[in-house]
């Protein structure tokens, strides 16, 4: 079979970014000590999410840091809900990962998956949260504001969020998916901000390049109105593919690091969200995923996504790892094998042969490191003439035909 010629692309996006990041934390912390809201000997529960965050371990430990100099007995707290095997351990080894350690933030990781029954939300949906971070004699939380992966709606993925779900680890999370995140996240919250001992919250943008862009100081009071409108700031700036059609989207690899749910899915357009309404763009026929970031140590949340895949990313599948992530979410379609491929290869080739009769040429195809990163992309001709902003879109290279190695795996340079 003959392979198209691709092209290296660049998209140009803000890349403004903030360089001093101990400083623009101590800013917003100061706030904490003019209004006298940290007593000596207060124990504060710090929270810390499982998601790829640009200098969370430094965000984290100048928050300690600072806390320590008030004279509080700060911990921190894993607040992820299901994830790391919805195990004590595998939640600890996850900001391990991360770089949050006792060695590395001089306080301990308190990592337990009890929860105590707080409340109800007016639907009687029971609201549950981590039993360490309850009896605190105070919480902070810091989290990024961005889009979710799971549905649409002006709070998403961010404080509210991570109080809800994070906190509520593994039964808590479980209850909130099975009741529908849009609407009990927010009544879950709020019920949380009036129960528990929140103090304070810092809230994290990045752009498009994942580095950290803004910090947010924010009391308890402004969570939701604030988050409304980070949530709008930061949809103006994540990544998103320039196409509204393609007919193969090759994503050489997905992952944990990249997305909760492993392949952004408001940047391919799927949710596989039974309730949820599907996105009209960006529509593609036909998604390849070639392999699995060794950092999700085999989370293959999100596979289910795809339609082709290979047995190199299935073979490094931990099969309870990611149903434990995959069941409490309810949304088991994302956990279903696509079609397995023994190679890059086969599975590029299997794609041109299934998305219907398009020649060589008018082939609409674009290949991405993975749905993170897309500064950079390579493309087809055809692909590359229905461009949207194609002002904010540079072309550089001559093209070369799609090339694979003797084992199949496609051959590709990335330059980011």
């Amino acid at each position: 079979m003959d392979y198209p010629v691709i092209y290296r692309i660049k998209q140009r996006f803000d890349e403004y970014k903030i360089v001093n990041i101990e400083q623009a934390v101590q800013k917003e912390l100061e706030v904490l000590k003019e209004r006298n809201a940290i007593k000596p000997g207060m124990n504060i529960a710090v929270t810390c999410g499982s998601r790829g965050i640009a200098n969370i371990s430094l965000i984290i430990k100048t928050t300690v840091d600072y806390l320590k100099d008030l004279g509080a007995r700060p911990f921190i707290i894993p607040a992820m809900g299901s994830h790391g095997g919805a195990t004590a351990e595998g939640q600890a080894m996850v900001l391990e990962k991360l770089g949050v350690t006792l060695e590395t933030i001089g306080v301990p990781v308190v990592s337990c998956m009890d929860v105590v029954k707080i409340g109800e939300t007016p639907e009687s949906v029971p609201i549950y949260m981590d039993k360490n971070a309850y009896n605190a004699d105070g919480i902070i939380v810091i989290n990024r504001v961005k889009p979710h992966t799971d549905f649409k709606g002006d709070i998403e993925s961010g404080l509210l969020k991570m109080l809800a779900v994070g906190l509520g680890k593994h039964k808590g999370c479980s209850i909130i998916h099975a009741n529908g995140l849009t609407d009990t996240i927010p009544k879950v919250a709020r019920t949380i901000l009036e129960k528990a001992h929140v103090i304070f919250g810092l809230a994290i943008l990045e752009n498009s390049k994942d580095e950290t862009y803004k910090l947010k100081g924010l009391f308890p009071q402004d969570f939701e109105r604030e988050e409304r409108l980070l949530l709008k700031e930061a949809k103006s700036i994540v990544p998103k593919l320039p196409w509204d059609y393609l007919d193969i989207l090759v994503v050489q690899e997905m992952g944990k690091t990249f997305s909760g749910t492993g392949m952004d899915t408001k940047v391919i357009g799927r949710i596989r969200v039974f309730g949820e309404e599907e996105m009209e763009k960006p529509c593609i026929n036909k998604i390849v995923v070639l392999d699995l970031s060794d950092n999700s140590y085999g989370n293959a949340l999100g596979i289910g996504l795809a339609d082709i895949t290979t047995k190199t990313l299935v073979d490094k599948i931990d099969f309870d790892v990611t149903y434990a992530n995959t069941i409490p979410t309810t949304y088991l379609e994302r956990g279903k094998i696509p079609v397995i491929m023994k190679d890059d290869r086969e599975a590029i080739k299997t794609a041109m042969m299934t998305v219907g009769n398009v020649p060589l040429d008018q082939l609409k195809l674009a290949i991405i490191p993975n749905t993170l990163h897309l500064e950079e992309i390579y493309a087809t001709k055809a692909a590359i003439e229905t461009l949207k902003d194609k002002d904010k879109i540079s072309v550089l290279d001559k093209g070369h035909p799609l090339n694979f190695d003797e084992s199949g795996s496609l051959i590709i340079n990335w330059r980011r």
